[in-house]
């Protein structure tokens, strides 16, 4: 059974912090590119974060740069995504994906990611 399990989503007044986490059923998965993504209810879901399976390299969206970042515990298998000096703009459901076709030039791709999380609902309030 390969899955992903979001968790740490929630509630969170503007500029505040959270960390979100997935886990992988398959230690597989360490050797597969890890991504975070976001949608809003009617609109695309965007790229916004990918981590390479070593760990070594990542690569953030350009309106999360500074304020997120992404990780992983190979032990663990288990990407992360810490999200400080969150806005109501980043209110949305993020999602954790996974997959061995995404490349250096292709982390924002989605229809390369394999597997993919139910999410987790993140909202920011004002």
């Amino acid at each position: 059974q390969v899955q992903l399990v979001e968790s740490g989503g929630g509630l969170v007044q503007a500029g505040g912090s959270l960390r979100l986490s997935c886990a992988a059923s398959e230690r597989t998965f360490n050797s597969y590119t890890m991504g975070w993504f976001r949608q809003v209810l009617g609109k695309e879901r965007e790229f916004v974060a990918a981590i390479s399976w070593s760990g070594r390299t990542t690569s953030t969206a350009d309106f999360v740069r500074g304020r997120f970042t992404i990780s992983r515990n190979i032990a663990k298998n288990t990407v992360y995504l810490q999200m400080n000096s969150l806005k109501p703009e980043d209110t949305a459901v993020y999602y954790c994906a996974g997959g061995e076709k995404p490349g250096l030039e292709t982390w924002a791709t989605t229809r390369l990611y394999d597997y993919w999380g139910q999410g987790t609902q993140v909202t920011v309030s004002s």
